[in-house]
Parts: C-alpha cells; sequence; structure tokens
C-alpha cells in the first residue's frame, strides 16, 4: 500500500462547478497555471507514481476569506465518489466559535480521518489556548493533526508560527494525540528530528521540493541534513510519504524517495505502513 498523506483537492474537477469559486482557490493558494482536472486525470496520475491512495487535505481560512477554500462537506463527496482511493481529512478555522462543533460534525457525522490546520496562514501558535477545545475532540475521537510546519508558498503566511520546536509543549502535554509535522518542518529538518526521537507521537511527511529537481532535493534534506542512517535506523516508523500536491508533482517525489539508499522494510513503513499507523487504520 502507497499512500501519499499530503494532497490538497482544490482543483479536481467535481467540486468546481462555480468559476467564482475556483478563481478564489487559484489566488488563496496563489496556484494559477494548472486547471480542473477530472477524477480520471486524478487516477491516471496516481497509476504513474504508483500511489493506492490519496489523503485529501481541505483549509478553512474563514476568517480571512469569508469562507473555506475546500470545505469539509466537498473532501466528504470526493471520498464517496472514490472511497478506495481517497481519505478524507477535515479543516476548521479555530477562531471561529464553534470551531469544536464544526470538527464535532465532521467527525462523528462526515467520518472524515482526522484534521489539518495551518498556523502559518491562520496566524496562531499551536499552543494557543483557543486550540485546547479542538484538541479535545481529536483526542475523544481518537484523530491526527496534520499541520503545516516550516515554509508555506501560500500568501498572508508567516513562517514563526511554524517553526517545528513551537509544536513541543503540545507534543509534550498531549501525548495521546498524533501530530504530522508537514514538509518536514523544513528548512529546520533537524528541529523536526529532534522532535521526533523525543516524542513518538510525532510524526512527519515528505512534502518538500522547494529547489532543484526532486531526487536532488530530496537528496540533500534526506541523506546530507538528516544522514540517511537517522531515519533508516531510528525514525522510521514516523515518516510518512506526502507530495504536497498540485504544488508538486507526486511521480517525480515517488520516485526520488525510493532512490536515496534506505532499507526495503524502511521504504514499505514510509510509503504505507505509517500513514496507516498515524490514521488508526483504513
Amino acid at each position: 500500500m502507497f499512500i501519499d498523506i499530503h494532497v490538497h483537492p482544490a482543483f479536481y474537477d467535481p467540486i468546481n462547478g462555480d468559476e467564482a469559486v475556483e478563481e478564489m482557490r487559484h489566488s488563496a493558494l496563489d496556484i494559477h497555471k494548472n486547471g480542473t482536472a477530472p477524477l480520471e486525470h486524478i487516477f491516471n496520475q496516481m497509476r504513474c507514481a504508483g500511489l493506492d491512495r490519496l489523503c485529501l487535505l481541505p483549509e478553512d481560512y474563514t476568517t480571512e476569506l469569508g469562507r473555506p477554500v475546500v470545505t469539509n462537506e466537498e473532501v466528504k463527496a470526493l471520498v464517496d465518489l472514490a472511497p478506495d482511493k481517497f481519505i478524507g481529512f477535515a479543516s476548521v478555522d479555530p477562531f471561529l466559535p464553534d470551531a469544536a462543533q464544526r470538527l464535532e460534525h465532521a467527525f462523528g457525522d462526515l467520518g472524515l480521518k482526522g484534521l489539518k490546520l495551518h498556523p502559518s496562514r491562520q496566524h496562531f501558535y499551536p499552543c494557543y489556548e483557543r486550540l485546547n477545545a479542538v484538541y479535545d475532540v481529536c483526542e475523544a475521537y481518537k484523530k491526527p493533526i496534520i499541520f503545516h510546519s516550516g515554509l508555506s508558498w501560500e500568501p498572508n503566511t508567516l513562517t514563526k508560527y511554524s517553526r517545528p520546536t513551537e509544536f513541543e509543549e503540545l507534543a509534550a502535554t498531549r501525548p495521546g494525540l498524533k501530530i504530522c509535522l508537514a514538509h518536514f518542518g523544513w528548512p529546520w529538518v533537524q528541529e523536526t528530528a529532534m522532535l521526533m526521537l523525543k516524542y513518538p507521537n510525532v510524526y512527519a511527511d515528505t512534502g518538500i521540493l522547494y529547489f532543484d529537481n526532486a531526487w536532488e532535493f530530496y537528496r540533500r534534506v534526506f541523506t546530507q541534513d538528516l544522514p540517511a542512517t537517522w531515519i533508516d535506523r531510528s525514525l522510521r516508523h514516523q515518516v510518512m510519504f506526502g507530495s504536497n500536491n498540485p504544488r508538486f508533482e507526486q511521480i517525480r517525489m515517488a520516485d526520488a524517495i525510493g532512490k536515496l539508499g534506505f532499507r526495503e522494510s524502511t521504504l514499505e513503513l514510509i510509503k504505507g505502513e505509517n500513514a496507516i499507523e498515524f490514521l488508526g487504520g483504513l
């Protein structure tokens, strides 16, 4: 089982019948060159990359934009169209007074599998007290959280909110809550590795590609910035494959991850087994 834990479905054709909404998504995410993609195209991309499942992540920036970029209901609709291929996450705007209730609806009624939050874009530190009610819901439903961490290409983002060390208090005080630091917290990948070493409830995904091509960038990050032995020996149960598609191409990243010299058993963990554990099963 090969799972991409980090995919944004903002431009999937079934949820883009409104041209104004589609244009809002291009502007909100600062992604302009691609059009909408029919599901047949998405499935072909998956085949080319060898992927079996995609984890679809919405974005709720209601405080900023007046509505989510992609709603939880839209993610649910996509999952219903291809339940054998899509895994749906929820998003909430933590500044809305009913954020916790919205998340309960997403988990209890929509059946979504986890929560995606973007501190840099939503402008909060992970230990903000206002997040406690949201974290309580995740713990009650035994659902994980994927946090954006490190650099973001999106507009209106402040990286200070997403530096990996900002997540330590959350990891320490809620050891039963599984959290993923997306993008491996780049450029602070060693900070991310430190947290993973110290806290078994901290995971990271590989959705990083900011310079060079996928192979060159992965080789730099996962064999030099982080010695390959750190992952192959110590962190192998906490790393998950993620692409951050559509910003980055899945096929190139899926190919590059297999060329880093990890043991085959480590690759199997990164490609799918760790994601299944993180999600609490499929």
